[in-house]
């Protein structure tokens, strides 16, 4: 039976695979080369003493993402009813710009390895629906109830300003340019004075 070199964990195995299916595509990229990314002889088989397929590494990859995009997600709308709203608005946006830059991989991925894994990857913008979306939703219902902000439609308001958001982060993962090559914190700070103004977010007091 082949073994591991000491060391060697599948996490590791995980995070070479996503670099090497980003940057050189899934197809082009062996399990030898994951092998040799991790210090392990290409020859040895190693790898499957942790999965039993290349495409079941990515398939563990996206799933371990699902998890954190949901432990993420709960985190950064967890106490942010009590915040007054504009310093909710950035600490969540913060937080999305993290996830995807957490996610730069797995995104690269799934934007030139859609059509071969459609089913794997749809569960990954389903995961992304219910950890980012539905609870920023959720959080402009909140904040209505409240009194604090106003929304006629939370769920397309949630869309809007987040897909300007996230417009940001993924320009830059795609052609390594920002919407008006603007820096990051002049742009959040553009986010959050315009997503105050559509949810008509009182003054501070």
């Amino acid at each position: 039976m082949a073994r591991s070199t000491p060391g060697v964990t599948r996490q590791r195995l995980i995070d070479e695979a996503v670099r090497l299916f980003s940057t050189r595509g899934y197809a082009a990229t062996s399990v030898a080369d994951i092998q040799a990314a991790c210090g392990l002889t290409t020859g040895s088989g190693a790898l499957y003493k942790h999965f039993p397929s290349k495409q079941a590494l990515l398939e563990e990859a996206v799933r371990l993402d699902l998890e954190r995009i949901a432990t993420r997600g709960s985190e950064a709308t967890a106490d942010a009813t009590a915040e007054e709203p504009r310093v909710a608005l950035e600490r969540m946006a913060r937080v999305v710009w993290e996830v995807i830059e957490e996610d730069r991989g797995l995104i690269r991925i799934m934007l030139r390895e859609f059509d071969g894994f459609p089913e794997l990857f749809e569960r990954m913008w389903q995961g992304v629906l219910a950890g980012v979306y539905a609870q920023g939703a959720a959080w402009i219902r909140a904040q209505r109830e409240r009194g604090h902000v106003e929304a006629e439609d939370p769920e397309a308001t949630a869309a809007v300003l987040l897909a300007s958001l996230t417009y940001y982060p993924l320009l830059r993962i795609m052609i390594g340019h920002t919407p008006g090559d603007l820096d990051p914190e002049r742009f959040l700070a553009a986010w959050v004075r315009h997503a105050a103004a559509t949810l008509r977010v009182p003054p501070p007091a």
